[in-house]
């Protein structure tokens, strides 16, 4: 049986909605579906964003409103959902939600962004390391892994359309780029490079440079599975053509006996 999962930082849920999303979303029907960048407490938002027919809902928002927060609906009710990495000064910005499934753990995660500051730089870096500790915790017990979201950096040089004039900025530095290496060496897998390994495809752009026209963007949103489960994915695609937010949706298929 094959499941569709889908990830889409929207840049504000309530924001979106005004946007068409609850209709393609009835449409699209997707097993799974993660989002990054909600913006919002629970108890701000329309009931319709909270009751979707055919769906368990979580949300994990950050102590400051209007800030960070990411949601999961579900067809499948999961064996156990926890909110944050078990760290507080991460956990307090809610970036993280982690579903258990009987099959697979999944990960919905908006990764910190480090470009205001030097200090907000290592705080990405830390909150990189506490995930792959607690994600490599999870791998050790013998689980297999489903990792979503928007991780804020660009990997490679054919991850992003301009990578010379961008490599001094977060999003793009070697420091940012070796620890998506180390992570992948962990024994993790980028599922969209799995089917397609030519440039041209990403999943953010600029608003203020119209840059999505010009298609002059970085692919800064994955989906990742563990070794273990790399043979389950049938395909990993970017549904670029869907408006809304600066970031586009993206998503799996996987086959799940």
């Amino acid at each position: 049986m094959s499941k569709r999962l889908i990830s889409w930082n929207v840049n504000g849920i309530r924001a979106i909605q005004k946007k068409g999303f609850l209709d393609w979303f009835l449409k699209e029907q997707p097993d799974v579906l993660c989002l990054q960048e909600t913006k919002a407490q629970s108890d701000q938002l329309d009931v319709a964003l909270i009751e979707v027919p055919g769906y368990h809902v979580y949300f994990a928002s950050a102590e400051r409103k209007g800030y960070s927060g990411v949601a999961i609906y579900s067809k499948e009710k999961p064996l156990n959902v926890h909110p944050g990495l078990g760290v507080a000064e991460f956990d307090g910005e809610g970036r993280t939600l982690i579903c258990e499934y009987p099959d697979f753990t999944l990960y919905n995660i908006y990764y910190p962004n480090g470009k205001a500051s030097p200090e907000r730089l290592n705080y990405k870096m830390r909150f990189y390391d506490a995930f792959l500790d607690h994600a490599n915790g999870v791998k050790d017990q013998g689980k297999n892994i489903v990792i979503c979201g928007d991780v804020n950096t660009a990997h490679a040089e054919i991850d992003l359309a301009r990578p010379k004039e961008n490599e001094k900025f977060s999003g793009f530095l070697p420091e940012e780029r070796a620890w998506i290496d180390k992570f992948l060496a962990d024994g993790y897998a980028d599922t969209f490079r799995m089917f397609t390994k030519e440039g041209g495809y990403y999943s953010w752009w600029d608003y203020k440079t119209r840059a999505r026209e010009r298609n002059v963007g970085w692919r800064i949103d994955y989906f990742f599975v563990s070794e273990s489960l790399k043979s389950r994915v049938k395909d990993g695609f970017i549904l670029k053509d869907i408006m809304g937010s600066d970031h586009c949706p993206i998503g799996i298929e996987l086959d799940i006996p």
